[in-house]
């Protein structure tokens, strides 16, 4: 049987670059972004989709509670939290088959690391590269993700078994 879900997520820009916490897509370092996510965590948007997208197969949310427990233990590597939820995943009998995201941003310019991202998430999520598909778009400014303000992240899964 093949299944299909969708996730979001989106975070702001904080006002001021940190350098301890790098901007961070896919589980890829954007080198040279000088941005910093608002969040608890790395604040990857994208995994955060993405763990987001999994949670709507297997109802079992892992951004929340479970996230934010691990964020006070000191886990804050969002690549982590997607791991739980693809364990989720498996023990209900499914497996990862795709991954289709579409992000949102002015800032930074994805294009040239669209390639390294995919890399990443296949590695993280144990898929072929072709098998993850990444649009990027500015939105032609009219939302706060066009404007600069933060990305946004829009994810669909599909997964096979059961």
């Amino acid at each position: 049987m093949t299944e299909f879900a969708i996730g979001q997520d989106s975070h702001a820009f904080e006002k001021k670059y940190d350098p301890s916490k790098p901007l961070t897509l896919g589980g890829y370092v954007i080198p040279g972004a000088g941005l910093t996510l608002k969040a608890n965590s790395d604040g990857d948007v994208i995994l955060h989709a993405i763990t987001n997208a999994v949670s709507g197969i297997t109802c079992k949310n892992i951004l929340g509670a479970a996230a934010d427990e691990l964020c006070k233990s000191g886990v804050t590597d969002s690549a982590e939290y997607l791991a739980l939820a693809l364990q989720d995943l498996k023990a209900s009998g499914r497996e990862l088959v795709r991954i289709s995201l579409s992000v949102e941003a002015k800032k930074p310019k994805l294009a040239p690391h669209i390639e390294n991202i995919r890399s990443s998430i296949a590695s993280i999520t144990h898929l072929a590269p072709e098998s993850v598909g990444i649009t990027a778009t500015s939105g032609e400014g009219l939302s706060a993700f066009g404007r600069g303000l933060g990305i946004q992240v829009f994810c669909a899964v599909t997964v096979s078994g059961r």
